[in-house]
């Protein structure tokens, strides 16, 4: 039985926004809520954004960072403290300005990030030398008014997490923003959801409101387009100063401290999507996959109920996290196509003949490949698979960014590049000038890097390369 039926989805070649918003109803990941810009996040889809999170949170805990919460509503006066910064999110934010029956004497805003509630609490939190660094992350929702949402990519309420730190210099500050860019960020996205990431730093015009400079994770998805993945932002001592974050030195002499914040969402959730998306629908990597492999009873027998029972349990001692579908009430095919639709890596599928013959029928979500394997054999080939899948998707998303990532030296090239993928053009070919001409045609710098693909110290460091290319 195939997927290939006509209907159940959109070719990613032919339409796909339309293939994503297919992927998204029919392998269950999210619906649109009541209030326009909202989403419900379906039980599959938060599953593996539960996945997601716990290995992000490990890699910033062992970054030294320690988990708090801080409120959802945030006063008016704070975000006007920070000129710049209110500026940037005026067109987003949410205000409430009724409750209880009566009107406040203050509106508070629905926050769409905490810088400042931060440095509100950071100012109460540091006093000494000796409190620095403060490094601080919060779990938590927040809300942007999106005029154009799309589930997953830009809603109006989304989930995340936002990194706060406070620090006695700006070296300190410049290195550990870098920390969690590349030991964080970049190492999670190449390693567990197998997507590459092109890091670098943001253009003044592209820069997060308040910083003094801004990093980011871009990555490419299967239409070619740039998804921002995440962002870690030096700050400088602009929000310091706003809330009188200051910390007394070794000498007594009161100093104004550094700070940063750092953020991924449930963007990454769409980026997962149409990053290794196909024509059958979602295909995740086995380390952030929450069902790696699932085992299909074809027919309801005792026997094959038996064999699956044993199956799933030795894989689950093996440390692999399996699913057993008795649903033999319904078609297999549909069963089968279901589970392509979700994008399990791994299917086994038992049958009364393969009991008897003592094998079982293993597929590979990638290539719909079918290998007959011994049944006492099936832990140790499901775990070889495994591993294998996740170098393959990693590769498979390598070739593809490389494949659509042009060098160039006019605008003009780098427009004709952006239809399909990525230009790379020297900075100083492009400039501020360059870069507002392509912003007209939709077009826009995702990121500055060195020539060598690394982050540079600014925007303003020596010689650099721009990577253009149109956006989500």
């Amino acid at each position: 039985m195939t997927t290939d039926r006509p209907g159940v989805l959109a070719s990613v070649r032919d339409d796909f926004p339309r293939w994503y918003q297919d992927v998204l109803e029919k392998a269950e990941l999210a619906d649109n809520g009541p209030v326009r810009g909202t989403m419900v996040i379906r039980p599959y889809a938060y599953a593996i954004w539960e996945r997601m999170q716990a290995e992000v949170d490990a890699r910033i805990k062992a970054a030294g960072a320690e988990n708090v919460y801080l409120p959802l509503f945030i006063p008016q006066s704070y975000l006007e403290r920070e000129a710049e910064h209110v500026e940037g999110f005026s067109p987003e934010l949410a205000v409430v300005t009724h409750a209880g029956g009566k009107e406040l004497t203050e509106p508070v805003v629905v926050r769409p990030t905490s810088e400042t509630v931060f440095g509100e609490v950071m100012a109460k939190w540091v006093q000494s030398h000796r409190d620095l660094p403060l490094l601080l992350n919060q779990w938590a929702n927040v809300v942007r008014w999106e005029l154009r949402p799309r589930l997953f990519l830009r809603t109006s309420e989304f989930l995340w997490q936002e990194g706060h730190t406070a620090h006695a210099s700006r070296e300190d500050a410049a290195a550990y923003a870098r920390r969690i860019h590349l030991g964080v960020y970049r190492d999670f996205l190449q390693e567990v959801l197998a997507i590459p990431a092109l890091v670098g730093v943001k253009t003044r015009r592209e820069r997060f409101a308040g910083a003094i400079d801004t990093l980011t994770c871009e990555a490419m998805m299967g239409d070619g387009k740039a998804l921002q993945m995440a962002t870690s932002h030096e700050l400088g001592q602009n929000f310091a100063r706003a809330f009188g974050i200051t910390y007394s030195d070794a000498d007594g002499v009161e100093q104004t401290c550094w700070t940063t914040s750092w953020g991924s969402s449930t963007r990454m959730m769409g980026g997962l999507i149409m990053s290794h998306g196909d024509d059958r629908g979602l295909q995740v990597p086995p380390r952030i996959a929450p069902i790696q492999v699932v085992v299909l009873a074809v027919k309801d027998d005792p026997d094959v109920a038996a064999a699956t029972a044993r199956i799933a349990a030795a894989l689950t001692e093996a440390g692999v996290r399996v699913r057993v579908d008795e649903r033999t009430n319904q078609g297999f095919g549909r069963r089968a196509t279901d589970w392509e639709l979700k994008g399990v890596p791994v299917r086994i599928e038992v049958g009364p003949r393969d009991v008897a013959a003592g094998t079982v029928t293993v597929v590979r979500r990638d290539r719909r490949e079918k290998a007959v394997v011994a049944a006492d054999g099936v832990v140790a080939a499901i775990v070889e698979t495994l591993s294998a899948l996740q170098v393959e998707f990693a590769a498979s998303a390598r070739r593809r960014l490389d494949e659509r990532i042009v060098d160039v030296e006019t605008l003009s090239d780098a427009r004709a590049a952006a239809a399909t993928g990525f230009a790379r053009i020297p900075w100083s070919v492009l400039g501020e000038d360059g870069e507002r001409e392509l912003n007209e045609g939709a077009v826009t710098v995702r990121c500055l890097q060195t020539p060598d693909g690394r982050i540079p110290s600014g925007s303003d460091a020596g010689e650099l390369v721009a990577i253009v290319g149109r956006s989500y």
